[in-house]
């Protein structure tokens, strides 16, 4: 899962980023970042048979390795037809809790007949880096490693151990991602490097704002099961399960969770009010100074980019019944996927779309797989300022903000066991431009040098 950002040119550095970028500090680990993105591409890390992530989690363990990682401290560990890594920088100060790098290998499938180029042959054109994982998320991996190795390479030693660990089924099942968390449920703080993220402005092309993501909403499916007795299509009944469920889906489409706000969605909606369309800004401004504002909310709710930061959304996504062309309905299933604002239980809220639904008939079952209920991370000064010098280094006097996430990452397990965790990728591009998960997914290398002068102030200052 992979956040918005923003997109440059390679080659001649374009005049809107040239100050930022005018010097390159670390070219080796530059250059190797490119590569190690490369090979990685160049691997089918997907579900099913002929994965690769096992191959792509050697390839990272021997960078890792080469860069001053002891052979023993990276650990490959095969779950099914993937695998996960943990490697480990121990610190000076063992007292202290570890500082977590996270990722994951894993990519989303892709058909190379769909894409203009093979998706899993990488390619630089016009700056741009292509291929399946260009943008989620094995370039933002590939730079962390480099990072690190350049870290060691300056003689840094942190006093917190710095873990870097890998997943390999966040774009599917989760099960690696949650054996991972529960490992490192000791830790500090996670930075998960496959969430946040900078916006490009779409006109000018000039870097508008950076948010890093200290909140997720919880994904849930809910389904709804109605049964009858049944009979011949001739000798209809009164009721009938078909015309039940269309009831009871119609009011559950129409019903609208409680606007709400938290600490961080308040501060996020303030900070991103100027970017937006202006009757979206002014919705998004009077919504926090008056969250019972029903002209702001109607606005808020009527943009499928802004419904999800105020609430709950629940939708109905599938529906199933009936058995003959010629018979009454015996039974009719249907889901309700639902991303949940932090702080609600998913039994509270399946219990709210019952109420909602008014067809006692109906009976209603959690049936989510691949997710658990995380609250918000605290907005912790320590990472703020850490991750406000970082991007200021590259981008000086640039806004920087938090934001809260509608799909889910890996942060999710670390949440679910209290451990902070919060998207710091310094990937910028577009918003037009983000293709993650699409056909002809790419990425501007030109984001590598800066990534890395971040990655090089935050990692050191939140292991120190």
């Amino acid at each position: 899962m992979k956040n918005i950002g923003w997109i440059v040119a390679t080659g001649l550095v374009l005049a809107t980023v040239a100050s930022a970028q005018s010097a390159l500090p670390h070219p080796t680990a530059d250059a190797q970042a490119l590569d190690l993105a490369k090979r990685a591409i160049a691997l089918r890390s997907v579900a099913g048979p002929g994965n690769k992530t096992p191959e792509v989690a050697a390839l990272y363990k021997a960078a890792l390795v080469a860069g001053g990682f002891a052979d023993r401290d990276v650990e490959i560990t095969a779950v099914g037809d993937t695998a996960y890594l943990i490697g480990t920088w121990p610190g000076t100060d063992p007292r202290l809790k570890p500082l977590v790098i996270s990722g994951h290998m894993d990519v989303v499938e892709a058909k190379p007949s769909d894409w203009q180029r093979d998706p899993f042959v990488p390619v630089v054109e016009n700056g741009y880096l292509y291929g399946r994982g260009a943008t989620d998320m094995k370039l933002d991996g590939s730079i962390a490693i480099a990072a690190l190795t350049e870290l060691r390479r300056q003689g840094y030693k942190p006093r917190r151990t710095i873990v870097i660990e890998f997943s390999g089924d966040e774009e599917t099942a989760m099960k690696t991602s949650a054996i991972i968390a529960e490992k490192l449920k000791n830790a500090d703080l996670v930075l998960n490097i496959d969430g946040g993220g900078g916006v490009l402005d779409e006109k000018t092309g000039k870097p508008e704002y950076f948010t890093w993501q200290g909140a997720e909403k919880t994904y849930a499916d809910f389904e709804i099961t109605i049964t009858n007795p049944g009979g011949h299509s001739s000798a209809p009944r009164i009721v009938n399960a078909i015309v039940q469920m269309s009831r009871a889906l119609e009011r559950i489409g129409a019903y609208r969770f409680k606007p709400e706000l938290s600490p961080l969605t308040r501060t996020a909606l303030t900070a991103a009010a100027p970017y937006e369309e202006v009757a979206i800004g002014k919705a998004m401004l009077a919504f926090v100074a008056n969250p019972a504002d029903q002209q702001a909310i109607a606005t808020l709710v009527g943009n499928p980019s802004t419904v999800g930061r105020i609430g709950t959304t629940c939708v109905p996504t599938m529906v199933s019944g009936g058995h003959a062309l010629n018979a009454l309905p015996q039974k009719v299933v249907a889901n309700i996927n639902c991303r949940i604002f932090p702080g609600h239980k998913p039994a509270d809220i399946m219990a709210e779309l019952q109420r909602a639904a008014a067809e006692p008939a109906a009976s209603f079952k959690d049936v989510t797989e691949g997710s658990v209920p995380n609250d918000a991370s605290p907005m912790r000064a320590d990472f703020i300022a850490a991750v406000e010098k970082a991007m200021h280094k590259i981008y000086p006097g640039l806004p920087v903000f938090p934001s809260q996430a509608s799909g889910a990452s890996d942060s999710m397990w670390f949440r679910y066991h209290n451990v902070p965790s919060y998207g710091a990728s310094p990937t910028f591009l577009k918003e037009s431009d983000d293709f993650s998960h699409g056909l002809n997914e790419r990425t501007p290398v030109m984001n590598i040098a800066p990534g890395i002068t971040y990655y090089l102030s935050l990692f050191a200052d939140l292991s120190k």
